[in-house]
């Protein structure tokens, strides 16, 4: 069985420690889930995922935190959910020091997806 050389993106997550790791790794799956055809570059000098051609949202793992961008200013109870970990106009944040609201990421994931697509 011949086994892909890491990726990129497998290095940036592989170079990661403690909780910037671990949580960077559960966003990847919860990404890699919502879009099984998801593609995978380094852009910005950070894992960026791809939809049909089209980049749908960037992951940084920071010292405190992980951040996603861009997220635009999404509609309803989305926004609403999302708006405690908006950092700036286009960019939310996850604090490793908090638990993660994955139900939310998983929805907004989802929505990012649906948007690429249209």
């Amino acid at each position: 069985m011949t086994v892909a050389p890491p990726t990129p993106v497998d290095a940036y997550f592989d170079a990661l420690e403690g909780d910037a790791q671990r949580i960077a790794a559960e966003f990847r799956d919860v990404i890699l889930r919502a879009a099984p055809d998801v593609g995978e570059t380094i852009r910005y000098q950070m894992p960026c995922f791809v939809v049909e051609g089209q980049y749908f949202v960037h992951l940084g793992a920071w010292k405190r935190h992980i951040g996603l961008y861009p997220i635009a200013r999404l509609d309803g109870d989305l926004e609403d959910g999302i708006e405690p970990y908006r950092a700036a106009k286009d960019t939310v944040q996850f604090r490793y020091a908090e638990p993660v609201p994955w139900d939310l990421v998983e929805r907004l994931i989802a929505e990012l997806i649906m948007r690429s697509r249209s």
